[in-house]
């Protein structure tokens, strides 16, 4: 479902009981996303939910007047082998429309993303090279979280973390001893209109205590699904705006789990006394103990913890913060860095 928002479909049709898009929809409909379900019941188990379907289709197009629709499968409609399409092309509806044949029960979490590219290219949404790129990068993501992140663990209780007063301080000493400290945003998608303010923040800082900094961040405008390069411009437009620029840039808000060597390499040119990690930093290979690392998932955090990362912190229920955004959002690390430099100055 986020990555039909992210192709910029109009409107989701859950085909499944009502609660199926319960939480989902709450957050998708920040983004303008118009969320609904089929409401199936007991008897469309057994008889079937395509008159369920085809009736909340024509319905969808009256209310929303949308130019894309996509229609999803959950558990329910998957079970009882539901013919989604069918009843797309018998409802009759002129707005562009497909089907997603995914569920719950189906393996890695990305599978259904996968999917759901697979449809978007069939509907003519994408082009091939897109489609082969997105099925590159889910399951570069999938590897990635498996070796390193938190799928790598078989459980993990969520943690809160230490308090952010130790790395701001950390940092804050950093630049006034004259040190260099290098900046490393590898976020998802709309993740990185919280992660970001990390420059804005460092730049307030460096402007009151001195030291250098190398930023590098995956804010390339020119890849992506439409909604994923738009993230991108809008960060880079506004930061420019506050007079911060990256040094370099490597990969797109989608590409988090395949550009790390890059920016290890470009950063290590850099030579740096301290390195800050934003976002999804196992995506950044041979980061160690002395390295700040910032994540938004709590069970992230204590993923890091348990491994001996003592400066680890969490900014914890960013995603939902950053769901309607057009902003750069702060960070609790970067306003605490702005009040430590107070007491550096």
């Amino acid at each position: 479902m986020y990555t039909l928002r992210d192709l910029d479909v109009d409107v989701i049709i859950v085909h499944g009981p009502a609660g199926c898009g319960f939480m989902a929809s709450r957050m998708l409909e920040e983004t303008g996303v118009r969320v609904v379900t089929t409401a199936m019941k007991n008897d469309d188990l057994i008889f079937g939910g395509s008159e369920s379907l085809i009736s909340t289709l024509r319905i969808a197009e009256e209310k929303f007047r949308p130019t894309v629709m996509a229609v999803v499968g959950t558990c329910s409609s998957m079970i009882i082998g539901e013919d989604m399409e069918s009843a797309i092309r018998q409802s009759g509806v002129s707005a562009k429309a497909f089907a997603v044949d995914c569920n719950g029960c189906m393996d890695n979490n990305t599978e259904g993303a996968i999917r759901a590219i697979d449809s978007a290219y069939r509907a003519g949404l994408i082009s091939i090279e897109e489609k082969l790129r997105q099925s590159m990068l889910m399951t570069a993501a999938t590897e990635m979280e498996m070796r390193s992140g938190m799928a790598s663990r078989d459980y993990l209780s969520p943690v809160k973390g230490p308090t952010k007063l130790l790395v701001c301080r950390k940092i804050a000493r950093s630049l006034k001893d004259g040190k260099k400290i290098a900046c490393v945003m590898l976020a998802k998608k709309e993740l990185a209109y919280r992660f970001s303010d990390i420059f804005l923040a460092l730049k307030d800082a460096q402007s009151a205590l001195g030291g250098k900094l190398f930023f590098i961040g995956n804010l390339r405008t020119d890849v992506g699904l439409p909604r994923i390069r738009g993230y991108a411009k809008t960060i880079i437009d506004e930061m420019s705006k506050k007079g911060v620029r990256l040094n370099d840039v490597v990969g797109g808000l989608d590409e988090y789990a395949i550009i790390g060597q890059t920016m290890r390499e470009k950063v290590d040119a850099f030579e740096p006394d301290l390195t800050i990690i934003v976002g999804i930093p196992h995506g950044y290979p041979g980061y160690s103990t002395n390295d700040i690392l910032i994540t938004d998932q709590p069970r992230q955090l204590a993923n890091y913890l348990s491994k001996g990362y003592d400066f680890a912190v969490g900014e914890i229920s960013s995603h939902s913060m950053v769901m309607n955004t057009k902003n750069i959002i702060p960070l609790e690390t970067g306003d605490t860095l702005r009040e430590v430099i107070k007491e550096f100055v």
